[in-house]
């Protein structure tokens, strides 16, 4: 299966990229800079587009049997526009080429009327300062993004996977339709579910989540390692 990535270069997207190369897929890395990407495989080709070109995003999407975005960028201040940006072209670029599978990461933050995740701090005071004070511009784009593919003609997958951190690699997580109880998700358990919507319609036109089960860290554990800089 030839699988194209957005994205590519970030932290969950170079673990697509080696989860999929590894199950033996051909992937298209796509990368604003593809001297920096650090990856090599006979299997992969390294492409150079900025998802808000419309053509140089249409033009890697040829051939593909599935499109995966890990598109991410840090809290900001100013309006971002990548996520629905990338997703429009995206979108068109499927269009226009015939490709039909797509799944993007988008944020449980999104969601917290879906159910509990890590108790009353995390829920009453830690999420509402991220998603409303340093995220603001970020989430408002998720939700833009959203939007646009969930009104799209594709059989689209938008995965919420809830905090991020690092693992050593794809351990026990939770994978349901719209909710799952963890505060966290490992980027390699994200990265795995990504891949599995290259192969599976099982969650073709639906929004699901997903969180580690298993070795998640505290919410107090977290912030302290991120936050604090500590171990």
């Amino acid at each position: 299966m030839r699988i194209v990535v957005f994205g590519a270069n970030g932290p969950t997207g170079r673990l697509l990229v080696e989860q999929a190369l590894a199950e033996g897929h051909t992937v298209t890395a796509v990368t604003r800079d593809p001297a920096r990407f650090p990856l090599e495989h006979p299997a992969l080709t390294v492409a150079e587009a900025d998802v808000h070109d419309a053509a140089a995003v249409a033009s890697v999407i040829a051939g593909a049997d599935a499109v995966l975005s890990a598109l991410g960028v840090p809290y900001g201040r100013q309006p971002i526009t990548v996520y629905s940006d990338g997703a429009t072209n995206i979108l068109a670029g499927m269009r226009a080429t015939g490709v039909r599978r797509f799944a993007c990461v988008s944020s449980s933050a999104l969601d917290p009327a879906a159910g509990p995740h890590g108790g009353f701090f995390f829920e009453r005071v830690l999420q509402p300062v991220i998603v409303n004070v340093f995220g603001k511009q970020l989430y408002a784009d998720m939700r833009r993004m959203e939007a646009i593919v969930s009104a799209s003609e594709v059989d689209w997958t938008i995965v919420r996977p809830s905090g991020l951190f690092d693992a050593p690699g794809v351990s026990e997580y939770d994978y349901a339709e719209r909710y799952t109880p963890g505060a966290f998700t490992s980027r390699a358990d994200l990265a795995n579910v990504l891949l599995r919507q290259a192969t599976e319609d099982d969650y073709a036109r639906k929004i699901v989540a997903v969180s580690t089960s298993a070795g998640a860290p505290t919410v107090r554990e977290l912030i302290v390692k991120e936050a604090l800089g500590k171990k």
